[in-house]
């Protein structure tokens, strides 16, 4: 109804004005109607955002996000309404990403290594053996180095909104036997995210990579394309994976988050009131993530276990010292670049 009354509007004005003020009318109304997202609500005074994330409803941060959102309609008195679309309903996360730098939507929620393919410095976290505990990660996250992440995003037209969710420390899962020494990895088919980080750290320590969908990992590892896999004990837990993996080595060789990105252009279309609110809502909930998380981890060992699951611990010296001997760590202090390597090692100690 809208683009006819636009139409007949633009009819009107080529008899009543002149062509200049045709011209400023034409080109404002593509503007409003080219730009997808909080600016076509304008008009309105309400807002219609989305999110994509491609984890299952089961786990916290999809949780977390529609909690915020429910919390933010509420607060906003409806003027900002987000809509959170879970399990890879709006496509993979790197589809998800592009489409988030077009504008096609608004948000994706997704780890920094994902994002690292993009905006390298995004994926700094990620270094393998980097962070030896919760206590260095919030360090790191809440100091020097997540702010170093979150200016990064603003080269490529994105933003950060509100603080990074804990994706957990990762480990590791076979179908057939136990990881205890590097030497366990040597020649095992792995699944990994689609990152050259990821790639080229256990490609450093013997593995073989592939890269799978998370949405194909179940299948992958039911039949046998992947031996094993990487991934935090809520994922494990929720993608089902107790069903096609027997042992869980406690390795936490990466620490991931989530954060929330959003298209800058949309983002900055919605009124301050607005951005602030759902800023604030968005970081309260993020901090309740965490808290949910790490009671998650609490108790999954212990029901991963009554679903079959054997864990075992390891010494991770071996495998540190390891990746330093094949070149990883020179590697990606390079690709990095000095400034951002020195703001990582503040936290996580020397690690060339």
């Amino acid at each position: 109804m809208s683009l006819n009354f636009t139409a007949n509007k633009i009819s009107f004005d080529l008899v009543t004005t002149n062509r200049r003020d045709v011209l400023k009318g034409i080109a404002g109304i593509a503007a409003t109607t080219l730009v997808p997202g909080a600016v076509l609500a304008q008009g309105a005074g309400k807002f219609n955002l989305k999110i994509a994330i491609t984890l299952p409803d089961s786990h916290p941060t999809p949780a977390a996000l529609k909690a915020a959102c429910a919390e933010i309609q509420k607060a906003s008195n409806g003027r900002l309404n987000i809509d959170v679309y879970s399990n890879g309903q709006l496509g993979s996360d790197t589809d998800a990403l592009s489409q988030v730098r077009s504008g096609a939507i608004d948000f994706v929620c997704t780890a920094g290594s994902i994002y690292g393919n993009l905006i390298p410095a995004a994926s700094l976290n990620s270094i393998g053996f980097a962070f030896p505990d919760y206590a260095t990660v919030w360090k790191a996250m809440e100091g020097d180095l997540g702010a170093y992440i979150r200016s990064a995003f603003d080269k490529v037209n994105l933003i950060q909104v509100g603080q990074v969710f804990d994706h957990g420390f990762r480990q590791i899962t076979h179908s057939s036997k136990p990881i205890i020494t590097p030497n366990d990895l040597v020649g095992m088919k792995i699944r990994v995210p689609a990152t050259p980080l990821w790639t080229s750290m256990f490609k450093g320590l013997g593995a073989s990579p592939a890269s799978v969908p998370i949405g194909e990992l179940y299948t992958a590892l039911q039949t046998k394309v992947v031996d094993g896999q990487e991934n935090a004990l809520p994922t494990i837990d929720a993608v089902k994976l107790y069903e096609v993996q027997k042992y869980c080595s406690s390795t936490s060789h990466m620490w991931e988050y989530f954060a929330l990105v959003g298209n800058k252009k949309n983002w900055n279309a919605l009124p301050e009131d607005l951005r602030l609110l759902a800023t604030r809502i968005f970081d309260a909930h993020a901090v309740k993530q965490r808290a949910a998380h790490d009671v998650l981890n609490a108790t999954l060992e212990t029901k991963l276990k009554g679903q079959g699951m054997q864990f075992n611990r390891v010494d991770t010296k071996p495998f540190r010292e390891l990746l330093q001997k094949s070149g990883y760590y020179v590697e990606w202090q390079k690709k990095f670049g000095p400034e951002a390597w020195a703001l990582l090692e503040k936290y996580s100690g020397k690690l060339v």
